[in-house]
């Protein structure tokens, strides 16, 4: 692999936040579903089993230096779920923010590509410190609007379809495997399909994401 791609495939994996966050927001879903099953079915403990699980998990984020903020809004994602599930008295109910986060995912970064200011550029860009000089060369424009319709394609539209069918099938033990396969696995495969897109889309010559070309 050569220096660029290199660059290329570490930089992409900034936006993870790291596998352990990813595999943390996994937990109080399996929670819930497992807190259901073994209550003979019932919501209200599958939902206090959750947002216990939830609240232990932003401790341990907090004590491993985890933004206070990231952590609260983790803690009320689960919560709101919770709710949900409560007040609609359908269990599947609990993963249906979850799967209107990502269609409004799937629009947003579609859009972003479409006005040309594609969100992987933005993300990556606010990473590396660059803010929005990025946009000024057009090779790197063209190239995370590429690699911005795989995250488009790859990761939501996928999520979309599956926590959509389950849900709409009531399906709430399949609901919570999903949302363990559909979280760090299917993020790294979007993330080395970017970044080889990414990769191939950019001259041979183009200095990479960290140096972007500014125009004369």
């Amino acid at each position: 692999m050569t220096e660029q791609a290199t660059e290329n495939q570490l930089s992409l994996r900034e936006l993870l936040g790291g596998r352990s966050g990813a595999i943390d927001a996994s937990i109080p879903p399996a929670v819930f579903v497992l807190g259901w099953l073994v209550s003979g079915r019932s919501i209200g403990w599958g939902a206090l089993a959750a947002v216990a699980a939830g609240a232990v998990v932003g401790v341990i984020r907090l004590v491993r230096g985890g933004r206070v903020t990231a952590v609260l809004a983790g803690v009320a994602a689960v919560a709101g779920a919770a709710l949900v599930a409560l007040y609609t008295g359908r269990a599947q109910d609990f993963f249906l923010i979850q799967l209107l986060s990502n269609v409004a995912s799937a629009l947003a970064w579609a859009v972003s590509v479409l006005i040309r200011w594609p969100l992987l550029g933005v993300v990556v860009g606010v990473l590396l410190g660059q803010k929005t000089r990025w946009r000024r060369d057009p090779d790197l424009v063209r190239a995370y609007g590429r690699a911005s319709w795989v995250w488009v394609f790859a990761q939501y539209t996928v999520r979309v379809l599956v926590f959509g069918i389950l849900w709409w099938s009531g399906w709430v033990v399949a609901l919570g495997v999903a949302r363990v396969v559909l979280s760090w696995p299917l993020v790294a495969a979007t993330v080395a399909a970017s970044a080889v897109v990414l990769r191939r889309s950019l001259p041979s010559d183009h200095p990479g994401l960290r140096h972007p070309r500014m125009p004369a």
